[in-house]
């Protein structure tokens, strides 16, 4: 065949070479030969720009990239607004699942994808049992590549969680061949005295789930409901950091409310209602606030290309409908140099449906998160 002039004989010839007894394109014996195949079509890596590279099994990468490692294809599909994921128990979910609001460390593995590049540090400021952590570590191996993650959790009880799943996970790792998930850095202490050791800049993904308003400050009163044994020994749900459920009627149902977990069944403390006795020590106004003047820190040590990606659900509290994604949306920007460039939503379509408010009331059973998404302004 002649070349037609502009190259593209050759391409065209390439493909025809490879056809099945029908006269259709045969994509294996395209492969087979080593030729680069997408979508049922040979590319023709001869004709990619300069900044461009072809990932074998991935598609094309633009060196330009700022954002993350993701060739043109994987950056089409992160782009969806909504992940519609059930994330099935795993990594020693008996364990992380001790924390009432803890997120499925391959949910968090997805969005560092999305928001860093291999080799970025990324914090998690509310470290919790570390799914950020976890999630950082598994990148390396079933991601774009490893991240260099920073935990702060002032609750012992759940640094210790997260230092028994890395190792229980590793050895597990082991024994089936699997190479072995990084360590990573959690610090135990408060957040707003942790966060001054990190150098401005210096974080390239912010990745957190907020303690929730009326959530993980209420003030037990001690009783057999509010203490459950913990798969590490005796766990007393008032220590320190607050409890770790959420007030599970019809008057308060958050979206954490069913599990906050990797498909798994919800605790314990998160299916029976509290008693009435416990009061609250915080207004929405003041967790707005604090929120607020914490994130207004935590971006100073955002670098000005970084992202701060949140985990925050809806509540349904009192008969009311509590907008808690937007209302912290609001106090975020106004008090620190941020814009809200996304909101994603975690939709598990495995969560457990309640009968709320029938038959006299329409009450939602929220199956979702509200993911927020923001950039640091320009100075």
């Amino acid at each position: 065949m002649a070349d037609d002039g502009d190259g593209g004989g050759d391409r065209h010839r390439q493909s025809r070479l490879f056809t099945d007894d029908d006269g259709g394109f045969d994509a294996e014996r395209a492969k087979a030969e080593s030729l680069p195949v997408e979508d049922g079509e040979v590319i023709d890596t001869d004709e990619l720009a300069d900044h461009q590279r072809y990932l074998e099994g991935r598609g094309i990468y633009d060196e330009r990239n700022r954002v993350n490692d993701l060739t043109g294809k994987e950056w089409k599909y992160a782009t969806k607004s909504v992940i519609a994921e059930g994330y099935p128990p795993a990594l020693q979910h008996d364990l992380r699942s001790e924390h009432g609001g803890q997120k499925p460390p391959r949910l968090c593995a997805e969005l560092i994808d999305r928001f860093s590049k291999t080799g970025d540090t990324v914090l998690d400021p509310f470290a919790g049992v570390g799914g950020t952590l976890l999630g950082a570590s598994l990148c390396e191996h079933e991601g774009t590549g490893l991240r260099e993650a920073i935990g702060f959790e002032r609750t012992r009880r759940w640094v210790e969680i997260y230092e028994t799943v890395h190792k229980r996970e590793n050895e597990d790792r082991r024994e089936r061949g699997d190479p072995p998930l990084a360590d990573q850095d959690m610090r135990h202490g408060d957040c707003a005295d942790l966060i001054e050791d990190v150098p401005d800049d210096s974080v390239d993904l912010l990745l957190t789930d907020v303690p929730y308003w009326n959530m993980d400050e209420l003030e037990q009163t001690r009783n057999e409901r509010a203490t459950r044994e913990s798969k590490l020994g005796s766990f007393d749900a008032g220590e320190e950091n607050g409890p770790v459920g959420n007030v599970e009627d019809e008057s308060e149902i958050g979206a954490d409310s069913d599990a906050g977990s990797d498909g798994g069944e919800p605790s314990a403390a998160k299916t029976e209602p509290e008693p009435e006795s416990e009061t609250e020590t915080q207004s929405k106004a003041d967790w707005l606030e604090g929120m607020a003047t914490k994130f207004d820190r935590f971006t100073d040590a955002v670098a000005p290309d970084g992202h701060l990606v949140v985990f925050i659900g809806d509540m349904y509290r009192e008969q009311s409908y509590e907008f808690l994604s937007a209302d912290l949306a609001r106090a975020i920007e106004s008090a620190a140099p941020v814009t809200l460039a996304a909101n994603l939503i975690w939709y598990d379509p495995t969560k457990d449906l309640h009968v709320y408010g029938y038959p006299f009331s329409f009450v939602p059973s929220m199956v979702h998160q509200n993911v927020l998404v923001f950039r640091p302004d320009d100075e």
